[in-house]
């Protein structure tokens, strides 16, 4: 399938899912090197991310848990340009290891309100691992720690990523025509 209807938008394949996974490999090598014996808390940030979460923590070997926040950003195409926390973070984190796990980071607008939501919880860290990065959009200057994979500026569904809720099923990684 190299190309998707997906509404009144066509997309075509951009990263096969080999490409994906391998990236995530690496990335977990990372992560477990450094947090070996510090049984991180994995936060994973819903809906987009959730493939990604689900494959990084099969490749995680290290002692950890996983638990979710839900936060919405988008309508159709574009960024609705604020930050809409729709299931919050109760969990208490104090003098843990955090991971945050996105989708994507674009703006950094999402990635903001999420460690905002950690700012004040007393943990021992705060990083941020990401499936993909765009440089070109990314406007913040919060460091992320890991991102598996550098992406341009174009907007993309598959692998967890939607346009108006379609697409998150697709294994593989596709962009807009």
């Amino acid at each position: 399938m190299n190309v998707v209807q997906l509404h009144d938008k066509k997309f075509t394949q951009f990263i096969p899912f080999s490409e994906i996974d391998n990236a995530i490999g690496t990335c977990a090598q990372k992560i477990n090197a450094e947090y070996e014996g510090k049984n991180p808390v994995f936060v994973a940030v819903l809906n987009g991310s959730f493939m990604f979460a689900a494959d990084l923590l099969k490749k995680i070997t290290v002692e950890c848990e996983i638990s979710f926040v839900k936060l919405a950003s988008y309508h159709g195409i574009s960024s609705t340009g604020s930050v809409t926390e729709l299931i919050g973070f109760t969990e208490n984190v104090e003098g843990r290891h955090v991971i945050i796990l996105e989708d994507i980071v674009d703006t950094g607008l999402t990635l903001e309100k999420v460690l905002a939501i950690f700012s004040h919880k007393n943990c021992a860290s705060v990083k941020v691992a990401t499936l993909l990065l765009k440089p070109e959009a990314y406007k913040k200057d919060q460091k992320i720690d890991y991102a598996c994979m550098e992406i341009p500026n174009a907007f993309i569904v598959g692998y967890g990523l939607d346009y108006d809720g379609l697409g998150r099923n697709l294994k593989d990684i596709y962009r807009v025509i």
